[in-house]
């Protein structure tokens, strides 16, 4: 089969590679039907993290179950199925309290499993799923211009509704989200799902306040640092933000998201951190909270499954490059130069 390997930065090829099997009876192989590139794939594809060797790359994808192990209960071929970013049992005491992203035999696709196994990649024709029962999430009722959006969520929808869960928005709050990626993005949608009476989203690019705009932003802030902090506080008087969703993992984001936060308040931070240092001092001083991380996305998929479902919500929009496998090499230069939002790619 044909699979992604990011080689070096800068470096994805599309290669041969051996088709997965099943190797644990609580396996399933899926055909992959579409999936994407991330912004977390970029710390990779840029040098910012090391990448040593070749290595398979891609975390998110949607697909049919082709083949299961004779554990698997809950699954059988022809199923379609969202893997969330992270597998897990989806039993052990952390899942049980609602974080499988920390999953005690669980990981992450395309990183060696905790026996030295090689996990497949999610950007690949076929993908070995570990744990099948207790990671894919069926779909029984879909039609094919759902796919993006069964995509998202995948990892960045559920990504931004953490951030939004961990801030703790309410109805009527203020909310703040800095970032304008598709994670951001979707941060504000599930902000507004959330009822949130005020969403102001830091963004610099037209075509991704337009989406903002669209999925509920109700301010647009496009200056950064401190010209940005104070438009943000004099947009709420002073006060600052009730809940603000850090979406990004810089050290300036997260500088501004506890600046421009409220006394009280919690920053819900879902950004992959890298150069960030918190102001414990300040942040006691104000009661002002940090809550979040590596999002459990596969506690979120049934109901966000089914917002999708039902009409409720159209994450897959922030989709913005339509592409097939074969120009993955493009689709990370196009959200690397920031001509995409977020690249999907069509495989079968």
């Amino acid at each position: 089969m044909r699979a992604t390997v990011l080689h070096a930065p800068g470096d994805v090829r599309l290669e041969e590679v051996a088709d997965p099997r099943i190797v644990d009876d609580t396996d399933a192989v899926v055909r992959v039907v579409a999936t994407c590139v991330c912004g977390s794939d970029l710390w990779h594809y840029r040098g910012i993290n090391d990448v040593p060797s070749p290595r398979r790359i891609g975390h998110e994808f949607v697909g049919v179950v082709e083949e299961v192990g004779s554990a698997v209960r809950s699954l059988r071929s022809g199923d379609f199925v969202i893997a969330p970013f992270k597998f897990s049992d989806n039993t052990c005491p952390h899942c049980q309290v609602g974080i499988q992203s920390a999953c005690s035999v669980g990981g992450l696709w395309g990183i060696d499993d905790r026996q030295g196994r090689t996990v497949d990649g999610g950007q690949g024709e076929y993908v070995r799923a570990p744990f099948a029962d207790g990671t894919l999430v069926t779909v029984r009722d879909h039609d094919e211009s759902m796919i993006p959006s069964l995509l998202a969520l995948s990892d960045v929808m559920g990504t931004g509704w953490h951030a939004a869960v961990a801030a703790n928005v309410r109805e009527g709050d203020t909310v703040v989200v800095v970032g304008d990626g598709a994670v951001g993005l979707c941060g504000v949608l599930a902000a507004a799902q959330l009822r949130a009476s005020r969403v102001v989203v830091m963004s610099r690019h037209e075509s991704r306040q337009k989406l903002a705009t669209e999925f509920g932003a109700t301010d647009i802030v496009a200056a950064r640092g401190e010209e940005g902090e104070a438009e943000v506080m004099e947009l709420t008087r002073g006060v600052g933000a009730d809940a603000v969703l850090e979406c990004v993992g810089t050290g300036q984001s997260m500088d501004t998201a506890l600046n421009v936060a409220r006394p009280g308040a919690t920053v819900g931070y879902v950004g992959v951190p890298h150069g960030v240092e918190l102001p414990i001092g300040a942040m006691f001083g104000r009661n002002v909270g940090i809550a979040g991380g590596a999002a459990p996305v596969r506690q979120y998929l049934p109901t966000l499954r089914d917002a999708v479902l039902g009409g409720h919500i159209e994450p897959g929009k922030v989709c913005d490059m339509d592409l097939t496998l074969s120009d993955v090499a493009e689709a990370y230069r196009a959200m690397d130069e920031r001509r995409a939002i977020k690249s999907l790619l069509r495989v079968s």
